[in-house]
């Protein structure tokens, strides 16, 4: 089992009336960050008390997992921290609690400000009207799947919980595996968090929920750093 330019630029004439300057932070806030400006941003165990942070594999390309039925699949590509939508780049990171809590995965990615917006548009989308799915790639089908109020991050974010039946055939009693998923946008960076409840005996496991720590620790950072987009 297994386990996101138009700038009206002003003449020399305009030059005294404030204009040019604010389409000029109008465009530093739209310009789409490095990588080399994510892996700065991207929080470390220095930002974290009581969590071990370990780099990650991420690929700038858009995901290919696919679901079945297909307008599910911007859910399957947020389980693995990306989108439909290339990004300028991405970084990942695997966070992990000192403490036995809960820890999580983290996918940072740049987009232009329009594709930051659409990937969270997408996800929104697809876990408001998929209740049960498929991801097609891995053959594990996908439950429960419920949109939590109020998540509240960012420039706009989603909230997401659902249950994993995983089994290695279709005659197995699934094991429930409860994930959750949190998909920020903060300028053009797309936080992408995800997170799952190994189950453990009998008892029925716990919602899986990643830390609010975890999330606001990185928003912070990359608001310190000027690094939003």
């Amino acid at each position: 089992m297994s386990l996101s330019l138009l700038v009206a630029c002003g003449s020399g004439q305009d030059a005294g009336s404030g204009e040019p300057q604010e389409d000029q932070a109008a465009t530093a806030q739209d310009k789409p960050l490095s990588k080399a400006d994510l892996e700065k941003a991207a929080i470390t165990g220095q930002d974290l008390d009581g969590y071990e942070i370990n780099p990650a594999l991420a690929a700038p390309s858009a995901s290919r997992r696919t679901a079945d039925p297909a307008r599910c699949t911007p859910v399957v590509q947020a389980l693995g921290g990306s989108s439909g939508f290339t990004a300028t780049a991405r970084v990942g990171r695997m966070i992990f609690s000192k403490k036995h809590g809960p820890g999580a995965s983290m996918i940072l990615s740049s987009h232009s400000s329009g594709d930051a917006a659409r990937v969270i548009d997408a996800f929104r989308a697809a876990a408001e009207r998929c209740k049960t799915f498929k991801d097609i790639q891995v053959d594990f089908r996908y439950s429960d799947t419920q949109v939590e109020p109020g998540a509240g991050y960012g420039d706009e974010s989603v909230s997401l919980r659902l249950t994993q039946l995983a089994a290695d055939s279709e005659n197995e009693e699934p094991v429930r595996v409860p994930f959750a998923v949190v998909a920020v946008r903060q300028g053009t960076t797309v936080a992408m968090f995800s997170t799952f409840n190994r189950p453990r005996g009998p008892r029925k496991p716990d919602p899986a929920r990643v830390p609010d720590a975890i999330i606001k620790a990185q928003l912070t950072k990359l608001d310190e750093l000027g690094l939003s987009g």
